[in-house]
């Protein structure tokens, strides 16, 4: 059963000690491929590192995460796009607006999601949407930007049918990781209602590992646990879901 963890932070410190097994417990799973979103400028380095060590199975994005985005975003911003214009990446990401820990930069966080959206138009790749607490404020920003070139990853997912409504108007997957298989997120009743045809899994590791794992060091090999309830929830064969899932991540990454 092939599987495509569409967001993991693998290059992270937390995986210092094992990361080359992490990696093959992954690839022993049955994962195919992993996408790895970075995070700023300090992430690049481990991130294309990598990226090299296992060709094939995981790719670089390249995006400043809206935490990072702090007075010095614009130097931060420079380095992002002179990596864009250097090599090619898979996707812009991780970018959007977190207003959970810090609202005080919603202003340059939007500033800087908008020219990320812009640079990802130009080169006619995807981006991953990193909407912690700014789910509707982000929607209206894709709203505002989007045309023909324009669709990505609502990365973790957790909105309501409403807000997945107007994510599939606009063209966009949604991730889903191990919050779909928490007991009280209630998440699983909004995807229920959403067609396997906007859905890609993640992971987002080293966080959020799912149920059975659920408060452990999160890893792609877990994916598995995502597909499993995704398949309950929606009442249908575990390889099915594998085979949608698998086939949407190829398509928004044009692999």
């Amino acid at each position: 059963m092939g599987l495509i963890d569409t967001h993991a932070h693998l290059y992270s410190e937390q995986f210092e000690e094992d990361r080359n097994e992490v990696l093959q417990r992954a690839f022993e799973e049955g994962v195919e491929k992993i996408f790895l979103p970075n995070v700023d400028s300090e992430s690049i380095e481990g991130m294309l590192a990598l990226e090299a060590a296992f060709p094939e199975k995981c790719y670089a994005l390249m995006g400043l995460h809206p935490c990072s985005v702090k007075e010095n975003y614009k130097e931060e911003l420079k380095i992002v796009e002179k990596w864009l214009g250097e090599r090619s990446f898979k996707a812009v990401g991780e970018i959007g607006i977190d207003l959970y820990w810090d609202k005080s930069t919603f202003e340059i966080q939007k500033l800087a999601f908008r020219e990320q959206i812009n640079w990802a138009k130009a080169l006619n790749i995807p981006i991953i949407i990193h909407a912690r607490d700014s789910i509707d404020e982000i929607i209206q920003i894709v709203k505002e930007e989007k045309d023909e070139r324009l669709t990505g990853i609502f990365h973790c997912f957790t909105g309501t049918l409403q807000q997945a409504q107007q994510i599939m108007d606009l063209e966009f997957y949604m991730g889903l990781g191990g919050v779909l298989t928490f007991k009280k997120s209630g998440l699983d009743k909004v995807i229920k209602e959403i067609p396997m045809e906007h859905l890609v899994l993640e992971t987002d590791a080293p966080y959020l590992a799912p149920t059975p794992k659920r408060g452990k060091r999160n890893e792609s090999s877990y994916v598995k646990y995502v597909a499993t309830k995704l398949a309950a929830v929606k009442e249908l064969e575990e390889v099915y879901v594998a085979e949608m899932t698998t086939k949407n991540a190829l398509t928004v990454f044009k692999v």
